[in-house]
Formats: C-alpha cells, structure tokens, sequence
C-alpha cells in the first residue's frame, strides 16, 4: 500500500475545516442549545438505534468508554436518558431517552435538519445531488463496516428508468430462486407505478443502491397512514449479499422513518424469504400475522411484520 502523499491528508484536513465551520458544530452550544457535540450525537445514537447501548456507541464512535459513560450519566442526571435492563442478559444496559430527552432531540434533530437545508438551498439539483453522491461515496470508503463492497457503493434517489428496473429484477430474480411466475411480477409493476404516480418525498422515500456503476438493490418507504410506514419492493443482488449492505439500508429507512415523525414501520413477507426474515428479527421487528396462501403458483405462507418506533 502507497504511503499517504502529504496533499492527500492536507485535503482530508481542508475539507473536515470547511464542513465543520459550515455546519456550526464548533458553536459552544449546538444548533442553540445546550448541548456539547458528543451530548447531542449519544441523544442522537438513542433516538436511532435499534437497540443502542453506551459500549456499541462508544466503538462506533471511537471514544473512550469511560468518556461515554461520563456522557450518559451527565444525561441520565438530567433526565433526558435512562438505562434498562436488556431481558437475559444482567450486565448489559440500554439506553432509552425520556420523554424529556425525546423533545430534546426533537428540537436539535430539527435545527440541525434547517441547518444543512440551509446549506443546499443556494445549489441546483444537479449540484446537490452531485454533493449527496461524492458524501455517500466518502462515507462507504471510510467505513470499514462496508469495506468489502464496491467503493463506489451508494444509496441514491431513483432516477428516470429505476423504478422499472425494480420491478424488471423483481420479476427475473424471484423467478429464478423461489420458480415464482408473472403475477408477481404484476403485483411489483403495480406498486412501482403508484409511488412513481404520486409520492411526498417528506415522508415517502426510494432509495438505490449503486456500486460501480450497477444497481444492486431498492427499498421504498411509504405512508400507510398518519403514524404508520410501510416498506416495500426491498431487494439485493445476489452478489451485494452478505456484505452488511441489507443491514444498511434497513438502518437508512429507520432513520428516515423515525426523521419523518412515524410511531411504527409495517411490512408484508413470506416464510420462505428466510435470510429477509432473519434481518427483520435482528432489527427488532414482529410477526404479527400469517396465513397459507396460493400466491404466483406456489403453496406459501404469507406474513405480516410490524416494528413499534414509539
């Protein structure tokens, strides 16, 4: 491995100057509030996370665990976190804001939203797409939990020609593993044309997955209603599999889903699907019905999963 060239690391330097400057992270407060940076980022990884505990955070983030826990008990005195008992295991704590901890993050969430839209506002689309692009692209090569996918791997909004594409891998890739025929196909074509026909980008979303200039996979979002999300059309590429791609992208809409004000994500599968079934389980979801049905000239087992937000 070539060493790194002395303006290799002064452009990494000059960029964390500008983006840090221009974001109001150095503020003594952020975003007018009382809290530090690290303050806000733990309210943020409790807010987010699936199941966060102080120790996952502070490897995440590469802190000292002694500093986090400083962090949380200055939170937790405060009232805005509390720790709870994680079932079947005693020495593992995790960490759940308070209702008075939720509104604090709310508001900064909020500001920190206006802050960044602040920023994008003067580009055109095609700049800040551009933008949006080069930063996921940066974030996947700097992340080792990635580092075995293609470096260019994104997740872009859909472009004109995507949203077929789905429901064109839909139909040759679930034919070609589970012998599923074209009504299935149908049914793909069918939800692909109503989010394309009429979606709110507030709180409905698309997202590709992009590597090396291929799509490997698509999940959409939408409103099922006033509190409630639903997921969709969520498929891999054979070959993107088991890389932690699927898990990203199930962190991607749950943090959108959870920006966007939602108290619970719904989903409909089917028992066959195990590996999706698996991922769904990691990330705290429930099945909450099922039922044998004929669907697309199989016997399968049709389910409904649900996962509380609240």
């Amino acid at each position: 491995m070539a060493a790194v060239s002395p303006d290799q690391t002064d452009a990494l330097r000059r960029f964390a100057r500008l983006f840090t400057a221009r974001l109001g992270v150095l503020r003594k407060g952020l975003y007018g509030s009382r809290f530090s940076l690290a303050e806000a980022r733990v309210l943020y990884e409790a807010a987010t996370r699936p199941a966060p505990t102080a120790g996952a955070i502070a490897a995440d983030l590469r802190v000292d665990p002694g500093y986090m826990s400083r962090i949380c008990s200055g939170l937790a005195r405060a009232k805005l976190l509390r720790r709870v008992r994680i079932a079947g295991d005693g020495r593992q704590r995790r960490l759940e804001l308070t209702k008075t901890g939720a509104a604090a993050f709310a508001k900064i969430d909020a500001a920190s939203r206006a802050e960044v839209a602040a920023l994008l506002e003067p580009l055109d689309d095609p700049a800040r797409r551009t933008l949006v692009d080069a930063l996921a692209q940066a974030e996947q090569i700097l992340d080792p939990r990635t580092a075995m996918l293609p470096r260019t791997f994104v997740l872009r909004a859909p472009r004109p020609g995507d949203l077929g594409w789905i429901v064109h891998r839909h139909g040759a890739i679930y034919a070609a593993e589970y012998g599923w025929d074209a009504r299935f196909e149908a049914d793909v074509a069918a939800i692909a044309a109503k989010f394309a026909a009429a979606n709110d980008p507030v709180c409905e979303r698309c997202w590709i997955a992009e590597g090396a200039g291929a799509v490997l996979g698509a999940v959409i979002l939408v409103r099922e209603n006033a509190t409630t999300a639903r997921l969709r059309l969520f498929y891999l590429e054979a070959d993107a599999r088991g890389h932690g791609l699927a898990r990203q992208m199930v962190e991607t809409v749950l943090a959108f889903a959870r920006e966007a004000r939602y108290r619970r994500i719904v989903l409909s599968t089917y028992a066959n699907l195990t590996a999706a079934r698996k991922l769904y389980e990691k990330f705290g979801f429930v099945r909450t019905t099922h039922s044998p049905k004929r669907h697309y000239g199989k016997k399968l087992v049709a389910e409904d999963w649900a996962l509380d937000l609240s």
